[in-house]
């Protein structure tokens, strides 16, 4: 819903950054699977109630899946990394509704099901 308005914004810095990168042996996939495990570490973060370390692996987690696709772009599309990079993107959605969950079982638990829930939903759909 946002993605309209938010890419005209990271567009540049994003293309500039890939092509930067582009010059090095550094593949889309390696961006991919380096964004995945920042973002994965913010399941620990968020378990413990370290909201704003949490907050920041997300981001950076953000940042690192847009910029894998324009790197991707430049190098080429290939269907293992858009597989990888939907796979990725799955179980890091799922880590940070996990996280929140076991900051606080009782009051997230349920609602954090819910939400996995619907994940299954759109992630069997691609």
């Amino acid at each position: 819903m946002l993605d309209r308005f938010s890419i005209q914004i990271i567009r540049a810095p994003l293309t500039i950054t890939a092509k930067a990168i582009n010059k090095t042996a550094i593949k889309a996939d390696h961006i991919t699977l380096f964004g995945f495990i920042i973002g994965v570490l913010a399941l620990p973060a968020l378990a413990m109630q370290a909201y704003d370390i949490a907050l920041i692996f997300i981001i950076l987690n953000r940042i690192f899946d847009g910029l894998d696709g324009a790197l991707a772009r430049r190098q080429g599309c290939s269907d293992f990394g858009g597989y990888l990079d939907i796979v990725c993107d799955f179980i890091f959605y799922s880590a940070v509704v996990v996280g929140f969950a076991l900051a606080d079982p009782a009051e997230n638990a349920l609602a954090a099901s819910i939400l996995i829930f619907s994940f299954m939903g759109t992630g069997s759909s691609f």
